[in-house]
Formats: structure tokens, sequence, C-alpha cells
């Protein structure tokens, strides 16, 4: 087996280059919480899921049944510690050694956890009435246990924060972070930037209209394309939550980090369908228009005025209406799905590239067709411009030492042709992804891979699946 040095034909090119405008186009995550008497099981919730466009699922703690369920299901997890745990955690490493074997190791690798949230806008909540140093202390004492295990470059620690955590949001060219916080929110910042963990933070327009109806336009708040609010900087922002991101932004520069490479996660936003009596702003057509213009920027990898290149992850909240959740009417109806499966409203969530109901329709939890597979619609694939010499390295790995049946790019074999480095390192690369369960890890190749739902088959080359 050998791979000449020739320039790739035109048409295998552009193949390749749509391969990787498809491979860039992000998910959607969403909040997945349990506070209710009515809801589904995890195995149900995961078998829904896997026929949508959500990849990824932040739950509140560490519920068992709910790691087991999503096991081998290609959806990506962010996990928690509660907030009542943090202190404990915080007080000796061997607490977090204790909670993570525990808790945490016994799903893995079959379950893709890919970061761990250690509490939940603990900062501005459980912090009023404690030591606000205790979350940072939990949050390296849990990085030490993963670096400990090999696992830091796969599971990353990070934390939800509230906007709260800001002295002011408007302009967000100008915010910074809570005064007696800026301690605290230094070392937190500095850990994630060492570990390319996200910032995260709890982001809901939805309040700050319904607090102040008249001084905001509901269209900014809703996602809309608003006239726009110019900041002083120059910046133009068409809606409120692109100028929230940025406000974080801002905070995060004011601390010093701005030539330090951290992205913003947007771990909670979401709009409720019901609310008290007089708050028009609930209701299921604005709910609707929220989160299907909140999964579109989802989707769309786009940035915000201040840094117009950068990728904002989002999770949607959320999955269900919680019965039992605490608080206002409000806080009892922010889901896409009621506690019996129903939806709440018409939400596309459907997924070209994930199996569904045979029309592309998501179905509801007791509706026919919501069992489908994910799992077989997810290939690896080496990066277009990746490194040959490393290429050669993983080829020979697979074919070699990782048990690869290679025989399809050997000469004559179905795959051979283009007899080209990255067409057979990218077949290898695949058959050992799915060998080993099609753990995101799986398909890192020292930075070379990069996991598709678009079938990377081409004539009689076809590439396996689990």
């Amino acid at each position: 087996m050998h791979s000449l040095n020739l320039i790739l034909p035109l048409l295998l090119f552009s193949s390749l280059l749509f391969l990787q405008l498809l491979c860039n186009v992000s998910g959607v995550g969403v909040n997945y919480g349990t506070l209710g008497n009515n809801l589904p099981s995890p195995k149900k919730v995961a078998q829904l899921l896997q026929s949508t466009l959500i990849d990824k699922v932040k739950i509140y703690d560490t519920n068992p049944d709910i790691l087991e369920a999503f096991s081998n299901t290609g959806i990506d997890l962010i996990i928690a510690v509660e907030n009542p745990h943090v202190s404990n955690l915080s007080s000796d490493p061997s607490a977090a050694q204790h909670w993570f074997t525990n808790r945490v190791a016994p799903f893995l690798p079959a379950t893709s956890i890919v970061a761990i949230a250690v509490g939940n806008e603990f900062l501005t909540t459980t912090a009023l009435d404690s030591d606000p140093s205790t979350l940072f202390t939990a949050m390296q004492n849990i990085h030490a246990v993963l670096v400990s295990r090999g696992l830091d470059r796969k599971i990353k620690v990070t934390t939800p924060n509230s906007m709260a955590v800001l002295a002011s949001s408007f302009p967000p060219s100008s915010s910074t972070f809570a005064l007696n916080l800026m301690p605290t929110m230094t070392s937190i910042v500095g850990l994630l930037a060492d570990t390319g963990a996200p910032f995260m933070v709890n982001a809901y327009p939805y309040f700050a209209y319904r607090d102040n109806p008249s001084r905001i336009d509901l269209q900014y708040a809703l996602l809309g394309n608003s006239t726009g609010i110019k900041d002083p900087k120059g910046y133009v922002y068409t809606n409120m939550l692109d100028a929230q991101i940025d406000a974080v932004r801002s905070a995060i520069n004011a601390l010093g980090f701005g030539n330090r490479s951290i992205d913003i996660t947007v771990s909670e936003s979401g709009w409720p369908s019901k609310g008290e009596p007089g708050d028009t702003a609930a209701t299921s057509e604005n709910a609707k228009t929220y989160n299907t213009r909140l999964i579109e920027r989802a989707e769309s990898n786009r940035g915000t005025p201040m840094r117009t290149t950068d990728v904002v992850e989002v999770f949607v909240f959320a999955l269900f209406n919680e019965n039992q959740k605490k608080g206002g009417v409000s806080e009892r109806n922010f889901g896409i799905f009621n506690g019996d499966g129903s939806k709440v409203y018409e939400l596309d969530l459907s997924c070209k590239f994930c199996s569904t109901d045979g029309e592309g329709k998501l179905s509801g939890f007791g509706e026919k067709g919501s069992g489908g597979s994910r799992g077989a619609s997810v290939w690896c694939v080496a990066k277009p411009h990746a490194d040959e010499k490393v290429l050669q390295d993983v080829l020979d790995f697979c074919c070699g030492p990782g048990g690869v049946d290679c025989k399809d790019v050997f000469q004559s074999g179905g795959c051979f042709e283009p007899n080209k480095l990255h067409a057979h390192a990218s077949y290898a690369m695949n058959a050992y992804y799915q060998m080993h369960g099609r753990n995101y890890w799986n398909c890192d190749f020292k930075a070379t891979g990069l996991v598709t739902f678009s079938d990377p088959s081409y004539g009689a080359c076809r590439y396996p699946q689990q």
C-alpha cells in the first residue's frame, strides 16, 4: 500500500471542501432537568433525541439512569456537581477523587461525557452565604482528578454563571465583573484559559424584557431583526443575546485575558410558554419564535459584533416543563415538551443526517417513530489540510496495531482509488472510530480527524458504520 504525492483532482478537492463545510455546522445543546413527577424515562428521552439535531445534553447532576441511557448514543453529555456539594469537593482533593470514582468513572467511555459543570450560578446564589473561592478550589480539584487519569483533554471543567456576575451588562463594551467577585473570577477565567474550557453563561433576554417591557423592544429580546442598538465603540446589536454575550466577553477582557483564547458558551437560554397573570411576554407563540431563532443561531456558526468569527455554542432551556420546580409559573414552563412527552408547540428539531420517523419530522415521546438511531449516521474522516506525515503515522497505526481491516484500501480494493494518502487515512480512521464506540476522542488522531454526519462513501467505496 502506498500513496502518491499528486495534486488532488479539482472534483475531489471540491468534495472535500464541501465536506469540511458540513462538518463546521454546529449542533444544538439542550438542558435536561428532571424536577417533575410525570417525565418520560431517561431511556425514552435518549431515544427521542437521537432522531434530532440535538447532539449535546446538559444535566444538573450525575443521575446514573441518565448516564446509562445516553451510552453509545453519539450524544455528548455535560454533567454537574450540585451546588450543595461544591464546598465538600473544595475541602479535600480526595473528596473530588471519590466523587469522580463513584459517580462518573463507571460510565466511561461508553457515555460521552465532555464537560463537568461545577455548580450552577453558584457565585450569585450559594456563594452569597459562603466564600466564593470554594468554587475555584472545587474546579481545581476536579481538574486534578482528570489530569491524574489522563482525561483532561477529553473532559473539561467549567461552571455556569448567571448574568448577575456582571456589574452591568450595558453597554457591552464597558462591562466588567462585579467588584466583589473579581478575585474569584480572575482565578476561574485563568483556569478556563489554561485548560481550554469554555466560559459558561446563562443568558435570558426574556427576564430583561419581562421586567422592562416599556424600555425594551420585544423583537430585540426575541432575537428578531431589530433596528439595532449602538454601542459607544461602534458595535451594532440587533438582538439582546448577542449584547449579553459581548458583555461577558468585555468582562473577561477587563480581567486581562483579552489575548487568551476563551470560548463563551450560552449554557442556558430560553423563553417560557406560560407565566403569571399579566405576563404578556410568556406565550407559546413567543416561546416558539425565540427558540426557533435560538436554534438557527446555534446552527449558523455566527459570531457576535465584537467577535464575528467566534462560534458560540448554545444550550436551549429546557427540554421539559418541570411541574415540581420552585418559583413562579414561568419557571415551570420553559420546556419544549410537556411532562407527558407531547410538544408544547411546534419546533423543528429535525436533523437531515440523523435517523427520523421517515418524514424528517420529530415525533413526540408517545408517538410512533421516536426510537431512531443516531449512531449509524456518524463518521470520522481526516481534516482536509492535515499534515501528511501525521496522516501516514495514523494510517500505519490503524492498519497495524489498531486492528483495522484495511484490505479495501489496498490495490484492487473498493477504496484504493483515489490512491491518495488523505483518502486512505480517512477510511482507516473511520474504521477505527466505528470499532471503538464512536467516542469523539477516537477520532482525534493527533488533531487530524474530525467527526461528520455526512456519509463520506463514494462510488464503490463504502465507509463502514458501527
